[in-house]
């Protein structure tokens, strides 16, 4: 029978099982039932890691049961589930995930696709890290819708520069940085590079026993700090195009993999939309700087378009703010607010079918208790 011990020595504390998940998954113990942590999610069914014995081993469980069409609530790499290996076992799984854990965090995009749905990209994630090429410009507003997904999830995000070899200019390097600080108040910004190993050190004491995942487009360079993260070649590389700096997807699966020095790193494949999904307090905390600026305007309502006393202005007029950052700011709050009224207008449909189907049922009801016409 499994124990809910969470001791240094439980063979799960290294993927991140601890007190508060043992709490969460003791309605369950006793049952014959495991919890597992969700490293990798395929059609129908997942692979996870579970207890066996005081070490753990992977596991596939078939996903039917908790299967529904919320996109909220699909299995998800990162995920603790409850999985059941004494029932349920078919020819493609070992067992079947009972039900899912609750989440502390949960990185969140609309999907690629024009329909207003979320896409879970991670789950239980403490640290976003951001990967951005420098062997490409630098796409400071990439960074800040990136920026703007990871604090709406919970988790704490990390801009690291990567491919910081290529730049051989200290000069330019430093600038490099300064501009994506601008970008990001509040987080951290690293250069690293994979190929000579600087900064590794520093971004490995940073997420050593948390759980992190990677974000960031396809060449960006994820799968190979992955690589330089975990000490071996575990993820496939292939070589970036030289006209743009842009790279295939090497990764197809979000992968959740142990780090050596404790903690798990999530990878994913590149990103090439980066939809918003309802992230207002994640837009604030990306855009600190001009929500605060905005609380010195004269007017309540400004705009920051011609008002006067608009502080936000003022502040681009004196070189303290880019208008740069002011226009990709007003961009994505457009694209949130877009994408929240679509959605309520999608729930709002959905609510008025099942308003008109409950209605006829009811009609339906009467007419049989009246002992009309019956359909």
């Amino acid at each position: 029978m499994f124990s809910l011990d969470i001791s240094s020595a439980h063979p799960l504390t290294a993927y991140g099982w601890d007190e508060e998940f043992a709490d969460s998954f003791a309605t369950h113990a006793g049952q014959d039932l495991l919890p597992g942590r969700i490293v990798r999610v395929h059609r129908g069914r997942v692979d996870a890691v579970v207890p066996d014995g005081d070490d753990v081993r992977t596991v596939s469980a078939d996903t039917a049961l908790v299967a529904t069409g919320d996109p909220m609530r699909v299995p998800c790499t990162g995920d603790w589930a409850v999985i059941d290996l004494e029932n349920g076992a078919t020819d493609d799984a070992d067992g079947v995930v009972r039900s899912l854990l609750p989440r502390r965090t949960a990185i969140v995009r609309s999907s690629s696709s024009k329909r207003s749905e979320a896409q879970i990209l991670a789950a239980n994630v403490n640290h976003a890290v951001i990967a951005v090429s420098l062997a490409a410009e630098l796409d400071l507003g990439r960074i800040e819708r990136f920026l703007s997904l990871a604090w709406e999830s919970g988790a704490e995000p990390l801009v690291v520069l990567t491919k910081a070899d290529l730049v051989d200019n200290p000069a330019v390097l430093s600038y490099l940085l300064s501009e994506a600080e601008a970008a990001a108040p509040g987080v951290q910004v690293l250069a690293v590079s994979s190929e000579t190993g600087d900064g590794i050190e520093v971004l490995s004491a940073i997420l050593a026993d948390s759980t992190s995942v990677l974000l960031g487009q396809s060449g960006a360079g994820k799968s190979t700090l992955a690589n330089a993260l975990l000490g071996e070649s575990v993820q496939d590389v292939q070589a970036t195009r030289d006209q743009d700096g842009k790279g295939r997807h090497t990764t197809t699966t979000r992968d959740l993999l142990r780090l050596p020095w404790g903690g798990v790193l999530i990878d994913t494949p590149g990103l090439r939309g980066v939809g918003i999904w309802d992230a207002e307090s994640g837009l604030a905390q990306t855009f600190s700087d001009i929500e605060s600026l905005a609380g010195e305007c004269r007017f309540l309502d400004c705009a920051h378009l011609s008002e006067p006393g608009c502080a936000v202005l003022e502040a681009i007029e004196r070189g303290a703010l880019p208008e740069r950052r002011l226009e990709s700011y007003r961009k994505l709050m457009r694209e949130n607010q877009w994408m929240l009224a679509k959605t309520d207008a999608r729930l709002h449909s959905e609510m008025r079918k099942d308003w008109k189907q409950m209605r006829a049922t009811h009609h339906h009801m009467q007419e049989r208790k009246r002992g009309g016409p019956q359909r």
